[in-house]
Parts: C-alpha cells; sequence; structure tokens
C-alpha cells in the first residue's frame, strides 16, 4: 500500500491556496490513513546519512562498553537501553531491540532545563553527540512546521502547538534490531502499538519491516523512499482531538529468511510537548456524535503513566 505523500515545501514556501490545499490534504490523509510520507521535510540528507553511520558504529561496541552507557533510574530517557528491555503496552514479550535516546538541550534560561536529564555523550564515537544534536533540532523544525498545519486543520490558530514544542520533551531514538540467529519464537521484532506522544518522525529505516493497521484491520508494509520521511499520530494528540485525529497501531516484523544476518536501523523523533500542556479534549472536537472520551490529563501525566506500561518505569 503507498501511503499518502505531502510535500512540506508547499506549507512552508508555497502560496496561500498551497499552503490551505496542504492542511487539507495532510489532515484528511490522517484521519483516513494515520501515516503519511513527507517530501520536502528540510532534514538535509547528508545530516540523516552521517547519522545512520556514526549509530551504527556505536552499536558495533562491545556489550560491556555500550553498557557504560546505561544510566540507571532514567526510565530509558537518556543513554542506551540494553536488549530485550521494552515491551508493547499489554505484551509481555520483549521487543527484540536495543537503542539509544537522545533529548532536548535547553539552551535559553527556561526553568524547565530542571526536568530534564543531561544527554548522554559517548566518548568512543566523535561526531556522534554532535549530530545527533544537529538531528534532533532540525526534526523539531519539521514537527513544528508540521504541528502548524495539524493546528489549521482542528481550526486552531497556526502557532498554537509553538509554545509546548520549545523545549519540550521530545526524543530521537536510535534503534537497532540484531540479526535474527536462531529460529525466532514469533514472526515480530517490535509488538504492536500506538506511540506516546504528539508526532513521530521516521526517516527511512535501514530494512524493511514496519507495518501499519488500516482503518480496515489490514496489516500492509509501509516502505518510504529515501528523500522521504514517514509521520503518525501518536496518542496524545489523538486525545488532544478527541479521536478526531487517531493514533495508527504499527508493529516491525522480521524479515524474509535470507535477511536473517541482517541489522534493521530505525531512527524515530518523537515529537513530545512540555510536560505542563493540557491533554484535555479540545472543545470543538466534541459533539453529541462524539461525546468526550479522554480525562482530562497533562502531557507530563500521560507519559509518565504509560513508561510505566511498557516497563521502562518501575
Amino acid at each position: 500500500m503507498a501511503i499518502p505523500v505531502v510535500d512540506l515545501a508547499e506549507f512552508t514556501h508555497g502560496t496561500p491556496e498551497q499552503k490551505a490545499a496542504f492542511v487539507q490534504s495532510l489532515g484528511k490523509a490522517y484521519e483516513e490513513v494515520g501515516f503519511v510520507a513527507v517530501k520536502n521535510h528540510g532534514v538535509p540528507d547528508e545530516l540523516i546519512a552521517n547519522q545512520y553511520e556514526y549509530v551504527q558504529q556505536f552499536f558495533a561496541l562491545p556489550l560491556e562498553k555500550k553498557k557504560e552507557y546505561e544510566i540507571p533510574g532514567l526510565a530509558g530517557q537518556r543513554g542506551y537501553t540494553s536488549f530485550g528491555k521494552e515491551h508493547a503496552k499489554g505484551s509481555d514479550a520483549p521487543d527484540l531491540k536495543e537503542f539509544f535516546q537522545y533529548g532536548q538541550t535547553v539552551e535559553d534560561h527556561d526553568a524547565i532545563k530542571s526536568e530534564y536529564p543531561d544527554n548522554v555523550q559517548v566518548a568512543e564515537i566523535a561526531h556522534l553527540n554532535d549530530t545527533l544534536f544537529s538531528a534532533y533540532r532540525n526534526f523539531e523544525k519539521s514537527g513544528k512546521a508540521l504541528l502548524q498545519a495539524i493546528a489549521l486543520y482542528l481550526g486552531l490558530d497556526e502557532h498554537y502547538f509553538d509554545q509546548y514544542v520549545h523545549n519540550g520533551n521530545s526524543i530521537l531514538r536510535c534503534i537497532h534490531y540484531p540479526p535474527i540467529t536462531h529460529e525466532p519464537k514469533s514472526a515480530i521484532r517490535a509488538e504492536q502499538h500506538e506511540d506516546i506522544n504528539l508526532i513521530t518522525l521516521l526517516v527511512g529505516a535501514s530494512a524493511d519491516g514496519l507495518q501499519i493497521l488500516t482503518k480496515q484491520g489490514d496489516w500492509v508494509n509501509v516502505t518510504s523512499l529515501p528523500e522521504q520521511i514517514v509521520v503518525n499520530v501518536g496518542d496524545m494528540l489523538q486525545r488532544l482531538t478527541n479521536n478526531k485525529l487517531r493514533s495508527t497501531t504499527h508493529r516491525v516484523v522480521n524479515p524474509a529468511r535470507e535477511l536473517w544476518h541482517t541489522s534493521r536501523f530505525s531512527m524515530p523523533f518523537f515529537l513530545h510537548p512540555r510536560s505542563e500542556m493540557s491533554l484535555a479534549c479540545l472543545e470543538s472536537c466534541i459533539n453529541e456524535n462524539n461525546p468526550k472520551a479522554y480525562p482530562d490529563a497533562t502531557a507530563g501525566e500521560y507519559l509518565d503513566e504509560r513508561l510505566r506500561e511498557i516497563g521502562l518505569k518501575k
């Protein structure tokens, strides 16, 4: 299945007519499919290539060296998380992956800095930290533009989300699914789940395997072209819009047997707002046919609840 493709340049640099058309096509795609592929997204190809290169170097380090970057008490929010620690909500089977997480760097004098642990600096790979910082800022900028379009689609002020994205709790996650060395118990590398955040931006993974559950209940493969970013709706946006924009269920499946010896790398950017943002359902999304579906909560309260459900927080 080909997922809808939108051109972000039409929103950021287009005529008023192109901008309005982008807003409608993006919103419609999210209501009907839940995933879009975004071209002209503004994240430089060279930066993405460098990020893949340095991330692969990190995961190639000996396990005892990587474990030096696994920081107890951070619920995996910064640094390394070793193989099999995380599982999908409602599933006891650990996902077959290890990952490294990089978070917000507060560069002004915002008091929110006290909420965020420092990023973990990897000594062995010279350019990894700088590259992750640069990628983070670029994804944040593209995500903010997409949220501006979503705000307009929802009838909000274009800059509704800006204040919450600024110094927000977004996470850049670099994932390694190692080669499969023996007959797996399941055909699934990462069990079906929905993302916690507002939206997720995913640059093309190093191998196929991502599948989404369509509104008709079918699993379909998602493949994006190298110059595109796949962007999906997360649970926070679903709550805020009272299910008008639905979070998309997705999973990662094992490759064909002849590719079992290969690794898969993936680098999603989970766009989270600041913890104080209210996720209370928007009044404009509540009506007789669609009564309020969720209790009020802040983004911080909801994130904390979900991290416990997936086993990253005790």
